[in-house]
């Protein structure tokens, strides 16, 4: 990644050009394609999907973000992601709703690339 990109502008183009077979992508997979290194690569990726979230929330726009996953468990994004969706207003305050939210959120984020 040139340094003179952002890094959400440059997780931005990665998420929007990525092979559909590749996504959803986890926050490693981020980092090691845009040849991040440590420290706190996963934050710094967490923190410019944040920031990507609030600017597609400012526009209307499907949240890009929601094509990153966690590694643990079932595929679906960090705690943060939710809480923030929800800080949004994107998504409902009811956790039990969270991951219905999410599938219908990731299927507008793939349709939007």
């Amino acid at each position: 990644m040139p340094a003179s990109v952002p890094l959400a502008d440059a997780i931005r183009q990665l998420l929007a050009t990525a092979p559909e077979s590749t996504l959803p992508m986890t926050y490693q997979q981020v980092a090691q394609r845009l040849d991040l290194t440590p420290p706190r690569t996963i934050q710094r990726v967490a923190q410019a999907l944040e920031q990507l979230m609030r600017e597609d929330a400012a526009s209307r726009q499907p949240l890009m973000a929601a094509l990153v996953v966690s590694r643990r468990g079932e595929p679906l994004p960090a705690a943060g992601f939710f809480e923030l969706a929800v800080a949004l207003g994107r998504f409902p305050d009811d956790p039990s709703r969270h991951a219905a939210a999410y599938r219908a959120e990731y299927a507008q984020a793939l349709a939007s690339r």
